[in-house]
């Protein structure tokens, strides 16, 4: 009873070191995963309320598992194909590169040698995905010719973790018990890889079929685990890693028709137990290895970056990436990442260097994963202003000056939907839009698109705004459409310009600025979204329709209000809760707008949440 009180105990100062630091690290911009190794740090070394880190490190090393499991469901042939080149080319010499350098310097320095540098070296070679994929998802850069270069190199570095933990038994000292040879192991883990592709093959999707059609979900979630953990097993059997064997099962899945269902089933318990992995890390981290070498860890980190990002430099520009690209990549990716901690467990699990050296490899890791955005914040400082907006093709506006009915600004989906219109109208359009890769998909479905930086008035004049009879800005972001505008009637006060509003606020300061027109992008979906779920409801046709122009003339009219009085006039006009038809009476008073008038369930505060 007394051993169950404690398990609870700890299992709850788990979760809830896990609820607590996550989103506190998110929010800092930091990353879950340093939120949890600062849990587990705070609870195991810290305050000493665990103790067994090392037993929970073996139960979590489960997440791990279920990653590679999913990495290689995601692996699709097809998709690798398209990206071969920067994969397998870029992706490939970072590794290798970077890998051998460190693992000199490491063996250079007498930290380690021998198996011991090999393995540190190749660990810290590998960069956090989960933090680089942030940074480009945050400034809108994963479609970017850079972004894409950096995913490539990511999904090589998740691939080689399959081969580093495959070769630690091999490095690992031989046990005294073990009879058999390094040529017989090596025969075993063939045969084992053998036997688990030809399972794949032939066993795997008939199960899932027999499953499916008795359509009890609680039995495919059982065989989804049972064929993850089933495969890692074999592969530790015969003496390889439980991740490659889980990879491997998810890479013969791919193209399975399962493989969402099996993915959506996995994912839970790789999420859980993924965050126990980090945290385990954490409660078995030697606080006074750290103490002890700190002046080797703060010249370390400095050593490990800077090397990464020479390496990554270097290479990509001798592979065709412009400066500013490869400065980008370069300072993007210099930290040390999250399978790192798993190599580095691996290896001091099996005797191939000390746990107190595991514990110095990840403090290195997680303070070069600390100071990332640091580095890519830095990256804006080192990159040529005169390419910042050229990226891999250039302005050119042939065809351009001889005019259109519109000039649209903005590729958006937005925009493509209202180009639509325009050009099913017998309307001729030109559009420009700042990204690169968004020109090059347009212009393969024969859009009059060129690349062209909006905000920059000798942009306009090339693109034929003069003999535009409209300036369409469609533009995302709020501060680049003002700005768009404020040039526009600046330069050219008699032009027509029509644009997308972010939210309520942005409709209210762009009639300030005296647009011709103006739309929210969601109003007009929103509304029809609601007629539909009306008549699905079983309201007659016509009335929701009624119903629907009622809103829009209504939602105008708290415009008007709002332009006089402030965003704060007309509240009284939002509904919380059904409106019933009541008898008509004569109002006791006069009023100067309806009391039940209809008006759209967003004001400009909710709006934003769009």
């Amino acid at each position: 009873m007394e051993t169950t009180t404690i398990i609870y105990s700890q299992a709850l100062m788990l979760l809830a070191g896990a609820v607590v630091a996550a989103p506190l690290f998110k929010r800092l911009g930091l990353g879950t995963i340093l939120g949890y190794l600062a849990a587990g740090i705070l609870i195991g070394p810290v305050a000493q309320q665990i103790t067994e880190g090392e037993e929970i490190l073996h139960v979590s090393e489960l997440g791990v598992v279920f990653l590679l499991f999913i990495i290689g469901l995601e692996l699709k042939p097809s998709r690798l194909w398209q990206m071969r080149r920067d994969i397998f080319g870029l992706g490939t010499a970072q590794v290798v590169i970077t890998g051998a350098v460190l693992s000199f310097l490491i063996a250079f320095s007498g930290l380690l040698e021998g198996a011991g540098s090999i393995v540190a070296g190749f660990g810290l070679a590998l960069s956090s995905t989960a933090f680089a994929m942030q940074i480009l998802e945050e400034n809108n850069d994963t479609n970017t010719r850079y972004g894409q270069r950096a995913f490539s190199i990511l999904l090589l570095q998740d691939l080689a973790i399959v081969p580093l933990l495959a070769i630690i038994p091999l490095m690992a000292a031989q046990a005294p018990e073990d009879t058999t040879t390094p040529l017989e192991d090596f025969a075993i883990a063939i045969a084992a890889v053998a036997a688990l592709f030809a399972a794949g093959r032939y066993l795997l999707n008939p199960l899932f079929q027999v499953i499916a059609r008795t359509g009890a979900r609680d039995v495919m979630i059982a065989a989804a685990l049972l064929v993850v953990m089933g495969a890692a097993t074999m592969m530790q059997l015969a003496g390889l890693s439980m991740a490659m064997g889980a990879f491997l099962a998810g890479v013969l899945l791919a193209e399975s028709s399962y493989r969402h269902e099996l993915e959506a089933d996995i994912e839970p318990f790789r999420g859980i137990l993924q965050a126990l992995f980090f945290m385990a890390v954490g409660l078995s981290l030697e606080l006074q290895v750290v103490a002890e070498n700190l002046l080797s860890i703060i010249i370390a980190v400095p050593v490990l970056m800077l090397v990464k990002s020479l390496v990554l430099y270097g290479l990509c520009r001798a592979t065709g990436s412009r400066h500013n690209d490869a400065v980008r990549i370069g300072l993007l990716l210099p930290q040390g990442g999250e399978f790192g901690f798993v190599l580095f467990t691996a290896a001091a699990a099996a005797g191939v260097f000390s746990q107190a050296t595991s514990s110095l490899l990840v403090a290195i890791v997680t303070l070069s994963m600390a100071l990332t955005p640091v580095a890519a914040m830095l990256s804006r400082r080192l990159m040529h202003k005169q390419d910042e907006l050229a990226e891999e093709i250039e302005e050119d506006f042939e065809g351009a000056g001889a005019g259109a009915d519109v000039l649209m600004i903005g590729f958006s989906r937005f925009a493509q939907i209202a180009s639509q219109i325009l050009l099913a109208g017998g309307r001729d359009v030109t559009i420009i839009d700042h990204s690169a890769a968004r020109v090059r998909q347009a212009a393969t479905f024969g859009f009059r698109i060129y690349f062209g930086d909006g905000t920059r008035l000798d942009v306009l004049r090339a693109a034929g705004i003069e003999k535009a009879k409209i300036v369409a800005v469609c533009t995302q972001k709020k501060e680049v459409t003002d700005k768009i505008i404020d040039l526009v009637h600046a330069e050219y006060p008699n032009a027509r310009i029509f644009a997308r509003s972010y939210d309520r606020l942005h409709t209210l300061e762009l009639r300030a600025r005296g647009v011709d027109y103006e739309l929210r992008e969601t109003f007009e979906s929103g509304l029809l979204f609601g007629r539909k779920t009306l008549e699905a409801l079983g309201v007659n046709g016509d009335e929701a329709i009624g119903i629907m122009d009622d809103i829009r003339r209504r939602d105008e009219a708290r415009l008007v209000l709002q332009e006089a009085e402030g965003i704060t006039a007309g509240r009284d006009m939002l509904h919380s809760r059904p409106v019933r038809p009541e008898p008509l009476v004569k109002p006791k008073r006069e009023v100067t707008q309806p009391d039940d008038a209809l008006a759209d369930l967003a004001d400009g505060t909710l709006e934003k949440a769009e």
